[in-house]
């Protein structure tokens, strides 16, 4: 008697032996019964394709098939799921999930900015296909948050969805409040210790968590994906003083990315933000990510863990290769990749942030003369921003620069953005302000 479709092996490729791929085969050697009993049959891996062969990896890559040319995977007859972990929003790695599809095999990626990218036309070529696409491991690392909203608040109307996506920013913030030291001293310390890369641009800039954004709005609100429709605002111009003066006020900074939907209309952000320290979000600090999902009957739900690494991420990675060998094939069993049929998401028109009201931190850096109070002060009266609390921060020299940091009381944003608009120019502003929204809870 042949094998049943429950006993056959779920064969694997794997393109991309870097941490996460190579993550990948030693946990599914080392848990290898455990992932059979609980997958119902085993996963093996067939074939791999990385740039260099020879390179040693601290496994043994022997017993696998070995392809040049990634794109190949996708052809071969003793592959049922490729596994993308070579990362790009194009070139080889999408060009790979496209052959893929398009022969009919699952594929698993935990590349977040082809997804953001191209998530949608992805989707409809494995629902054209009948083919299973997940991709547990492209936001958030081991944290089972994509999962958790496909499925777990499914019955739920989610509101807004928001968090800390970028462990790289979330790093180098709780080090500096915890330090003191500068944003750039502490970005070093990062590199160094390898949670910041030699070109930091898409975590320390907000792409990033951009990027696994777009994905969870799309996710959670059955929005089609747009990843240019999300504002993004990085960490670069948060001061070591910003830190001190947030706490001293009873708030931590971190980079926080939301979602939110009203009246049809889908506002998408990542900026840095001033946390009460009483709020969820606030203690997470080091490399850990956390995300929040608000629905009309859930409730509040955290999810929370770490949100990169080779065990997390490969861990994710083996999660969907476990729906996928439970499943029998077809559409349903597989699941749509966001929720709901892509035909069915919905194209929301952006919201205009302007509308909304909130509270907000605002630091200008200042010449140490006559007036400047005074400038500042009136700005904000001609653009109705009122005042909550205002501080100067001492004088370095005579002459020398000042910061000068207030917050205001809740109102809406735009008025805040016309009155930086009417400090724009002035000889009195040494740099550009700082404004970080104050997060509400």
């Amino acid at each position: 008697m042949g094998e049943t479709a429950s006993s056959k092996p779920l064969t694997i490729a794997i393109a991309g032996l870097g941490t996460v791929g190579v993550g990948v085969i030693r946990l599914l050697e080392t848990n290898r019964d455990l992932i059979a009993a609980r997958a119902g049959r085993a996963i093996t891996v067939t074939a791999v394709s990385a740039r260099d062969r020879s390179k040693d990896r601290g496994v043994d890559i022997a017993p696998f098939a070995w392809e040049d040319d990634m794109t190949a995977l996708a052809g071969r007859g003793d592959v049922d799921v490729v596994v993308e972990l070579v990362g790009g929003a194009d070139g080889p790695a999408l060009a790979l999930s496209r052959a893929a599809l398009d022969a009919g095999k699952g594929l698993v990626t935990a590349n977040k900015a082809m997804v953001a990218h191209h998530g949608l036309a992805l989707a409809e070529a494995a629902e054209t296909a009948r083919a299973p696409l997940k991709f547990e491991a492209a936001v958030a690392g081991g944290i089972p948050v994509v999962k958790g909203l496909r499925e777990g608040t499914s019955a739920n109307a989610l509101t807004r969805v928001y968090g800390i996506l970028n462990g790289t920013c979330n790093y180098i913030l709780s080090q500096m409040e915890a330090s003191g030291a500068d944003f750039d001293e502490v970005l070093a310390e990062a590199q160094a210790l390898g949670y910041a890369e030699a070109d930091p641009t898409f975590d320390i800039e907000g792409i990033d968590a951009a990027h696994k954004l777009a994905i969870l709005a799309a996710i959670g609100f059955g929005a089609r994906i747009d990843f240019d429709a999300v504002d993004i605002v990085g960490i670069t111009g948060v001061r070591a003083a910003d830190i001190a003066q947030a706490d001293t006020l009873g708030f931590v900074i971190r980079l926080i990315a939301e979602a939110d939907i009203a009246d049809g209309h889908l506002l998408q952000r990542v900026r840095p933000c001033l946390v009460a320290k009483g709020h969820p979000l606030a203690p997470v600090d080091g490399p850990t990510n956390a995300v929040v999902a608000e629905g009309n009957f859930s409730g509040r739900l955290l999810f929370q863990g770490a949100g990169a690494g080779d065990g997390p991420t490969a861990s994710a990675v083996v999660a969907d290769l476990i729906d996928i060998a439970r499943a029998q094939g077809g559409p349903g069993e597989f699941g749509a990749p966001f929720a709901m049929p892509a035909a069915q998401l919905q194209p929301f028109t952006p919201a205009d942030p302007g509308e909304r009201t909130e509270r907000t931190y605002l630091r200008f850096t200042v010449k140490d003369r006559p007036g400047v109070l005074a400038e500042i002060t009136a700005a904000m009266r001609d653009a109705d921003v009122s005042i909550e609390s205002l501080i100067q921060k001492g004088r370095a020299e005579e002459g020398g620069e000042v910061l000068v940091a207030m917050v205001t009381h809740e109102g809406p944003e735009a008025h805040v953005r016309r009155a930086l608009d009417l400090l724009d120019g002035s000889e009195s502003l040494t740099g550009a302000p700082l404004v970080l929204p104050i997060l509400a809870s």
